[in-house]
Parts: C-alpha cells; sequence; structure tokens
C-alpha cells in the first residue's frame, strides 16, 4: 500500500519575553537565569534584571500585579 505520511506542521517559534519589561530571550528557552512564575495557571517569565530588581516580593510570592 502505498499512504501518504502526513508530518504536523510544526508551530512558529515564539521567543520568550520578560512579562515585566519585554526583554526577549534568544529562541525559546529561557535562559536559565530567568524565573518562571505560574499566576493564574499561566507561566510567566520574568529577566535576570527584573528577577534581581524584585526578589523580595517574588519570594514572598506576590502575583507581578503587586510589584
Amino acid at each position: 500500500m502505498d499512504e501518504e505520511t502526513h508530518h504536523p506542521a510544526k508551530p512558529a517559534v515564539e521567543q520568550v519575553a520578560c512579562a515585566r519589561c519585554g526583554a526577549t530571550a534568544d529562541g525559546d528557552i529561557a535562559p536559565p537565569t530567568w524565573i518562571c512564575a505560574v499566576e493564574d495557571g499561566r507561566s510567566q517569565y520574568f529577566c535576570d534584571a527584573c528577577s534581581r530588581t524584585h526578589l523580595r516580593t517574588i519570594e514572598s510570592r506576590l502575583d507581578s500585579a503587586w510589584w
């Protein structure tokens, strides 16, 4: 039998962006120095500069709306 194999289309590569300042990472994976936080069931990434600036509030588990 000659059946065609259909390969699913690859999704477009999205850049990871800081939810606070909008800085983007190279590629679709956040660098290891970035922080990932889950707020309202959504993953949000914060760059190393924003993470350092707001470290106390992040450790206090305050939502980013409070910083």
